[in-house]
C-alpha cells in the first residue's frame, strides 16, 4: 500500500490574536446580518486575546476520500463517497482521530493528530488578526461556500488565491474541519455564553465552514459544533496536524 507523504507546512511560533473583541461583537454581527446568525453565536469569539502558540506542523490541504480509501480498506471501513481529490466528509471525530494514529503508526510519525482550536486559528490567521485566511474582506470565488452555488464539494487546494498567510489551502469553506479542542468558552467570557453545547452532535470544536455553509463560517474566528448527525450533509472533515520538527 502506497501512502503519500503529507504536505506539511511548518507553521512558526508566534503569537495569535485569538477571537474577537467582546466591544466589536454588535458590530460583526450587524455586517453578517444577512446570514441571519444571532449574535449569541458570535459571543462564543470573545474575548479577544494574545497568545503564545508553539512552532507546530499542518497540512497543506484536507485529507481527501483517496487518502482516506486506503485507512478505510486496511481497517475494515466503508469505502468513501466522493472524487479521491476531494475532501472526505461525513467523518465522525473518533474516526478522523483514528485515522491520524493509523497513518502516524505507517510514516513513522507517531505525533500526527488533529489541530487545536488555536493551532487552527494561528494557520488561518498569520500574524496580523485578520478577518478571513485571505484578508480582512470577503471576496466571493476564493473559497467554496454557499454563495459559489456548486452545493458539493470541490478538489482539494482549488482555490489558491484564498490561501492563508502561510499557504495554507482551504481553511474557508470546502470542508468543516474537526479539531482536538471540546468547546467551552474563552477565559473572561460574556455571562451569557454557554458552558456547553447541548445542541451540538459533537462536543469538539469544528473551524472554517464547509460548501453548504454560508460566509460567516469563513471567518477565522467562528467557533462552532457539528450541529447535526449527518455528518455528510453538513460537509465535515479535516486536516491533519504534528508537533513541529526536531533539528538534528
Amino acid at each position: 500500500m502506497q501512502i503519500a507523504p503529507v504536505d506539511w507546512v511548518e507553521i512558526p511560533a508566534g503569537v495569535l490574536r485569538r477571537g474577537t473583541p467582546a466591544d466589536d461583537i454588535a458590530l460583526v454581527a450587524e455586517r453578517y446580518a444577512g446570514t441571519r446568525v444571532p449574535e449569541a453565536w458570535y459571543r462564543k469569539e470573545a474575548p479577544s486575546a494574545e497568545l503564545r502558540v508553539p512552532a507546530f506542523r499542518i497540512a497543506r490541504t484536507q485529507v481527501t476520500a483517496g487518502q482516506w480509501a486506503l485507512f478505510a480498506a486496511a481497517t475494515g471501513r466503508p469505502a468513501p463517497r466522493g472524487p479521491e481529490d476531494h475532501p472526505v466528509i461525513g467523518v465522525s471525530w473518533d474516526e478522523a482521530s483514528a485515522y491520524c494514529r493509523w497513518l502516524g503508526e505507517r510514516t513513522g510519525d507517531p505525533g500526527v493528530r488533529l489541530p487545536t482550536e488555536d493551532e487552527w486559528e494561528r494557520a488561518a490567521r498569520g500574524d496580523d488578526g485578520r478577518e478571513f485566511p485571505w484578508g480582512d474582506e470577503y471576496r466571493t470565488g476564493l473559497a467554496n461556500l454557499v454563495d459559489l452555488g456548486l452545493g458539493t464539494t470541490t478538489p482539494v487546494g482549488s482555490f489558491p488565491e484564498g490561501a492563508s498567510p502561510f499557504g495554507v489551502l482551504d481553511m474557508a469553506g470546502n470542508a468543516d474541519e474537526w479539531t482536538s479542542t471540546l468547546y467551552a468558552p474563552y477565559p473572561g467570557a460574556p455571562a451569557d455564553v454557554p458552558q456547553v453545547e447541548d445542541w451540538a452532535f459533537d462536543p469538539h470544536i469544528t473551524r472554517g465552514g464547509a460548501f453548504r455553509h454560508d460566509v460567516d463560517l469563513a471567518r477565522c474566528a467562528r467557533r462552532h459544533g457539528a450541529y447535526e448527525k449527518d455528518l455528510a450533509t453538513i460537509g465535515v472533515g479535516f486536516r491533519l496536524a504534528a508537533s513541529a520538527r526536531v533539528a538534528g
